[in-house]
């Protein structure tokens, strides 16, 4: 079985780094995954909280990608290990979000969009998929 994933509003949204899910992490409240994946791009801690304190996911994206000179000189190899703190933040969080994480059982989980090679399939399954292995990942550890 394939559980195919998106935007928040979906049958699986839930799975969606855009899904709003606060969770806290070293004393802050970020709105969503998304949020604390896009601000830990930045070192300086004035960034981090601009990103944080962005009103919707899609803007806190927004200013991930602005100022790509910015960046973490570590992000490349950083950024899974981000994505698995604050996965594991949301399900363990939220305990009804960690209930249907493990309902989707042994299923391949694949955010389906052609607008991301890396953390999503491409649109047409020639992109990394890794935020769909992270959160089998992170499945699998609930168990």
């Amino acid at each position: 079985m394939t559980v195919i994933f998106y935007g928040p509003n979906e049958e699986y949204g839930f799975l969606s780094n855009f899904y709003l899910a606060p969770v806290e992490i070293d004393g802050c409240i970020w709105p969503t995954a998304e949020h604390y994946y896009q601000a830990q791009k930045f070192p300086e801690p004035n960034r981090q909280a601009a990103v944080r304190e962005a009103a919707t996911p899609g803007a806190a994206k927004k200013l991930g990608r602005a100022g790509s000179a910015d960046l973490r000189s570590d992000w490349d190899t950083a950024r899974d290990g981000v994505m698995l703190v604050v996965l594991r933040a949301k399900f363990t969080q939220h305990r009804d979000l960690r209930a249907l994480l493990l309902a989707t059982g042994d299923a391949l989980l694949v955010e389906h969009t052609h607008r991301d090679h890396y953390g999503a399939d491409g649109g047409d399954g020639s992109g990394q998929n890794r935020l769909g292995m992270l959160l089998m990942q992170v499945r699998e550890e609930l168990r």
